[in-house]
């Protein structure tokens, strides 16, 4: 009982994006939000009403409170004008609710200052989803000093006043310390949403088919695959190549697959539910990510590689940062391959893939290695656990 009733504490997750949006992120946090619920926690999450004509199935057991928010052409909530249609009735929306005794908060920036100051006013401890260091990745879409100047102090301040930083990895940990962030950070690493994402034996398609599922923006430089796979086209004539997602470079991308004169070999989507990209993956020949070199990032780690090997997927990473690292020193033989950032390189890879493509008992190997390894629980279960050790201390003090 005792025990219990040490872990009932009131968790508000704060995220402009939850599931049923398609992002890393959103399922990421419905992982948390079942985790605090399962130890005893009494969970809200404070989020944006999904795009028009998405389902909602909330976790049984989570109040998810959720409000109109603006969003950009694809339907994203991306921008500062996305960002403050959030963040600004945030503050009223967190300050006039129940009392919680505990934040948790996903980036941008202004919402983790947000978080911030209605903390301070209501004596409210918050831990951080630390994914990335936003003032790096703008650099790469503004030249602008004073705005870059004026988000780092924005990012710098709100991640300080943490109690816990949860950082994908220690690369990042180590950029936080650079740039004067030394609030307490655990590299909690990467997973898989297992319940989304598994193995599902399909029949092999008749032509190689790549897929690149997530954001394509300047920092990931996914042009690198249009033009490895014109190349790779004229041998395989029957080949696909699926861009799934949405990014700042899409219609750059669109309009060099029409100038190389790909046709319909190359398509592209918009986010998909999981549900639906899991069987895709499964049966393609190997998924495709990139971080291009250069970009201020490179520390950077593409998380998406999970969501294809828990699909029984093969992975080509083209670029710099912990994902090349990773990939090589995996223990399972069918995890795919990293190579240098260059179109020759990449479609080398590719022509390995088509030649290697693991059979179905090996991709539901695979599947099972990353369910074993790298499932999404697990590390939201370290994440409750440090969690509820701030709210605890804090109890008894």
């Amino acid at each position: 009982m005792g025990g219990k009733a040490l872990v009932a504490r009131r968790v508000v997750i704060v995220s402009r994006i939850f599931a049923p949006e398609v992002s890393a992120a959103a399922g990421i946090l419905r992982s948390w939000a079942r985790a605090f619920r399962d130890a005893g926690a009494i969970v809200t999450v404070i989020t944006t009403k999904p795009p028009r004509g998405m389902s909602i199935a909330d976790p049984s057991g989570i109040r998810v409170r959720r409000a109109p928010v603006h969003r950009d052409r694809q339907d994203y909530v991306r921008g500062y004008v996305s960002y403050l249609s959030f963040d600004v009735p945030l503050f009223f929306r967190l300050l006039f609710a129940h009392r919680a005794e505990l934040y948790v908060v996903e980036p941008p920036p202004t919402t983790v200052a947000v978080v911030r100051i209605v903390g301070w006013l209501r004596r409210t401890p918050y831990v951080v989803r630390a994914a990335d260091l936003w003032s790096d990745a703008a650099a790469m879409a503004t030249q602008s000093a004073f705005v870059l100047r004026s988000l780092r102090c924005v990012e710098v301040w709100g991640l300080s006043g943490a109690q816990r930083l949860f950082a994908a990895h220690e690369p990042l940990v180590a950029r936080f310390r650079e740039v004067g962030i030394n609030a307490p950070a655990i590299p909690i690493g990467f997973g898989a949403d297992m319940d989304a994402f598994r193995y599902e034996p399909r029949s092999r398609p008749l032509a190689p088919v790549f897929v690149y599922a997530g954001t394509h923006s300047e920092w990931h430089g996914a042009g690198v695959f249009i033009e490895a796979f014109a190349g790779l086209l004229p041998r395989y004539p029957g080949a696909r190549l699926h861009f799934i997602g949405n990014g700042q470079e899409r219609e750059i991308l669109r309009a060099r697959a029409i100038e190389l004169g790909l046709g319909d070999a190359v398509d592209f989507r918009p986010p998909i539910p999981p549900a639906e990209l899991a069987p895709i993956l499964s049966g393609a020949t190997a998924s495709l990510a990139s971080l291009k070199p250069g970009q201020g990032y490179d520390y950077a780690f593409t998380t998406k590689v999970y969501s294809s090997l828990a699909s029984g997927c093969p992975v080509i990473f083209a670029g710099v940062g912990p994902t090349g690292p990773f990939l090589r020193s995996a223990t399972s033989p069918d995890v795919g391959e990293a190579v240098d950032y260059e179109v020759s390189a990449v479609a080398a890879a590719m022509e390995r893939a088509i030649a290697l493509s693991p059979e179905p008992d090996a991709r539901s190997r695979l599947s099972a290695w990353t369910r074993e390894h790298y499932s999404l629980n697990a590390i939201a279960d370290t994440v409750v656990a440090e969690s509820l050790a701030i709210t605890a201390r804090r109890l008894f003090r």
